[in-house]
């Protein structure tokens, strides 16, 4: 497979609608990739709270119209990242309907075929861990080449969310992430275990440049399942098209297979 990671600016002096027309662009120019990545949030930035409610929109919004037109004038598999998804509300009123941090995937075809709402949110009862509510169904995506399973930014610190993935059928993690350069080294220490412990694919996708007066760290990775790196961007504006073998995630369980010799789990008796 191929696979191209949008490692996308997000700068406060580029509006939402000018950012939007120029990543759905750099979409159509990755035709003949199998993969794209965006980021999370690159809408409006992970890190801009204050603009979540002026900018969240429902999943069939503006930003579904320009990437599932994208994926398909482009002929490929497209994680548009995340947007703040603006829900349906019961009461009919707008301002009350919650908030969640969703990302959109696309066929070639431009159908919309997975929505995932983050389930771990950032903040510590501040910021997105307050304005937006919780997702609570893991998704995975099939492609003819490999079984996708989808994370989010903050996710990449919870080991059992990926492990629930792998049981789910996951062969290839795709992480999109508004990632802050302050902990980059996390960054790539995460991305890398969650690769060698689930003996699978990690395809890791950040911002680069600064929004909300937060420098992002870029540096969007891509992981074999020995916790190799294929390839990984610096830390501003980049395409990072890297191949792999979608084949080598059997062969490794097969020949190093510790997902057999798991003995604890959520269903493990305690006391």
């Amino acid at each position: 497979m191929r696979a191209s990671l949008l490692q996308i600016d997000v700068n406060d002096d580029e509006s939402v609608a000018s950012r939007r027309r120029r990543v759905a662009d750099l979409v159509r120019d990755q035709a003949g990739v199998d993969l794209v990545v965006l980021p999370e949030l690159w809408t409006t930035g992970a890190f801009a709270y204050e603009g979540f409610g002026a900018w969240a929109e429902p999943l069939d919004g503006p930003t579904h119209e320009a990437m599932s037109k994208a994926a398909s004038d482009a002929g490929v598999w497209l994680h548009a990242g995340s947007i703040p998804e603006r829900a349906a509300s019961g009461t009919g009123s707008a301002a009350e309907a919650p908030l969640y941090n969703t990302s959109l995937v696309y066929s070639p075809d431009g159908e919309r075929v997975a929505a995932y709402r983050k389930i771990h949110r950032f903040g510590f009862d501040e910021g997105e861990a307050v304005l937006m509510g919780a997702g609570t169904e893991l998704v995975t995506v099939r492609l003819p080449e490999t079984v996708l399973g989808l994370a989010t930014c903050y996710d990449l610190r919870f080991p059992e969310l990926f492990r629930g993935l792998v049981d789910a059928g996951a062969q290839t993690f795709v992480l999109s992430a508004g990632w802050p350069e302050r902990r980059r080294a996390h960054w790539t220490l995460l991305a890398q275990a969650r690769a060698v412990e689930n003996q699978a694919y990690v395809l890791a996708c950040g911002t680069a440049g600064t929004h909300a007066g937060v420098p992002q760290a870029g540096h969007s990775i891509v992981v074999d399942p020995w916790g190799e790196v294929l390839a990984e961007a610096g830390p501003d504006e980049e395409i990072l098209t890297v191949e792999f073998d979608p084949a080598k995630v059997a062969a490794t369980r097969e020949q190093f297979p510790a997902l057999k010799d798991r003995l604890l789990g959520l269903d493990t008796p305690t006391r």
